[in-house]
């Protein structure tokens, strides 16, 4: 897709993923039921409210793209996805159980995915009111209101090296990488707001061993390698790395991926593989 349409559909998005928020918002602030989907993992009105938002969104800015979101992803089969060269990718509200936790560090993730790379991408988090967005060749941006200002990773990065150090999600390996990585400072925080904040330079690594699903990283990628980083498949091209790819597999599970705001860092190093 042409770099002026992209520019056209920049601000829909924006606009889109803004009232998917304060549809979320609206349950936010209220007394809402939990439900578990078959995987145990939690569901919400809020889910639900901003889905349909999204979608109807996306419909009538682009009907030509169809739309591949979390809650309507077993509607569609991979055969078909597969064959679709430009997609939406969305995740109506990326972290549940911090939204369930009330805790704020949940958000909308909306990205456009050409041949398999997340080419657009806007991170909206519902109760601050930021939004991140990137474009490629466009670079990186933070919107608060009316107000927006370009961002960049931080490179060099430099000692110590402040990795986003998930909460819900350290096991063995992420242990023993954070290890070798040797003096760091761990920082906690929820959802793709870890890619946005090393987008903006507040944080340098986000290590993940484990299954994620496409639409929690497509828009946070988008954002992130806009600003300089990325978000690599160390396993591919023989260990020596690439970017995570979209819609390329019948499965809609990332494998493992390093996140990185410089790209020059010694990741390898400290796969101790």
């Amino acid at each position: 897709m042409e770099a002026n349409e992209l520019d056209r559909l920049r601000e829909g998005i924006i606009a889109i993923a803004r009232e998917a928020a304060g549809r979320i918002l609206e349950v936010y602030d209220s007394e809402f039921a939990v439900e578990h989907k078959d995987d145990r993992s939690p569901l919400t009105a809020a889910d639900l409210a901003s889905h349909h938002c999204i979608v109807d969104g996306l419909r009538r800015l682009a009907p030509q793209i169809p739309v591949l979101s979390e809650e309507s992803a077993d509607e569609v089969e991979a055969a078909v996805r597969r064959q679709w060269p430009l997609m939406w990718l969305v995740d109506p509200l990326d972290g549940t159980r911090e939204f369930v936790k009330r805790n704020g560090e949940f958000t909308v993730n909306i990205a456009l995915i050409d041949d398999g790379e997340p080419v657009l991408g806007v991170v909206q988090a519902p109760v601050t009111g930021a939004l991140w967005h990137g474009q490629r060749g466009r670079g990186a941006f933070r919107r608060d209101g009316d107000e927006e200002r370009a961002i960049a990773v931080r490179a060099p990065a430099t000692a110590p090296l402040r990795v986003a150090a998930s909460r819900s999600h350290r096991d063995a390996r992420t242990e023993g990488f954070l290890q070798r990585m040797g003096g760091i400072e761990p920082v906690g925080v929820g959802s793709s707001l870890k890619f946005c904040r090393l987008a903006e330079g507040q944080m340098d690594v986000y290590p993940r061993f484990g299954p994620t699903s496409e639409w929690d990283t497509a828009a946070g990628q988008a954002v992130l390698e806009a600003a300089g980083g990325a978000v690599l498949d160390p396993h591919a091209d023989g260990g020596r790395g690439r970017a995570l790819r979209y819609n390329q597999r019948d499965t809609i599970l990332n494998g493992d991926f390093i996140a990185l705001g410089d790209t020059s860092l010694p990741w390898r190093d400290w796969l101790g593989a």
